[in-house]
């Protein structure tokens, strides 16, 4: 499966973006799907997973309360949803499908990964 993430931009603090994920050669059903980010300087970090049917999710704590993941599996999408958006958001963000229909947190776990999306916050 090929994964496209589009929707990342330049935005001021307290902003919003929503990002996309789509899959083409096959279907997003099959999967878990993870969004992860990596910062300037910084490591790679899980920002949010979501299982198959859409009926579990998982963020991390610096995200949560303003980061929605939620799927369309009859479009094959997948969306990250950023609300009040803050400069330390600033980075490179990879929509990934996992090895598991449920939600896994580990890079490792994930089979498939898009191009990233740059999203920059200024302060």
């Amino acid at each position: 499966v090929q994964l496209q993430a589009s929707g990342g931009g330049l935005v001021q603090a307290g902003d919003s973006l929503t990002l996309s994920c789509a899959a083409s050669g096959g279907t997003l059903s099959r999967y878990g799907m993870g969004w992860f980010r990596q910062g300037p300087g910084k490591e790679r970090e899980f920002v949010a997973a979501i299982t198959w049917s859409g009926a579990g999710t998982s963020y991390r704590d610096s995200v949560k309360g303003r980061f929605t993941i939620s799927r369309d599996n009859a479009k094959n999408t997948v969306d990250l949803q950023m609300n009040s958006l803050k400069p330390e958001d600033t980075a490179i963000y990879w929509c990934a499908a996992a090895n598991t229909l449920g939600v896994t947190t580990n890079a490792e776990n994930y089979s498939y990964w898009g191009q990233g999306t740059q999203v920059t916050v200024s302060s």
